[in-house]
């Protein structure tokens, strides 16, 4: 059974990253903005899995990041939802300009 390249896999990884930078830093709408974060936590996620299947076959310490960043990263996608629907109640927009000009 052959194996994929390390190279690819971080290649896939590092078009997911700057993906997600490019999201993030273009866009307006605070989902599209969320979306943008969760490519950036997957594509560390698939550098500690590919990391950790290459150079420590045997041991899970990766695996254990990957678990863990998981598990942060559904945590901050309920308080960013939470964020948005309030932002979205009090100005009918979910777009980042308009969080700016909140009123207190």
């Amino acid at each position: 059974m052959n194996s994929i390249p390390l190279t690819h896999i971080l290649f896939v990884s590092t078009a997911l990253f700057f993906i997600g930078m490019y999201g993030l830093f273009t866009r307006r709408n605070m989902i599209t903005m969320l979306m943008s974060v969760e490519l950036l936590l997957n594509s560390v996620n698939i550098n500690f899995v590919a990391f950790n299947k290459y150079l420590y076959p045997g041991n899970l310490e990766g695996i254990f990041f990957t678990m863990f960043i998981i598990t942060i990263a559904a945590a901050e996608a309920a308080v960013a939802i939470a964020i948005i629907i309030n932002l979205y109640r009090s100005h009918q927009s979910i777009d980042v300009e308009d969080a700016t000009d909140m009123k207190y």
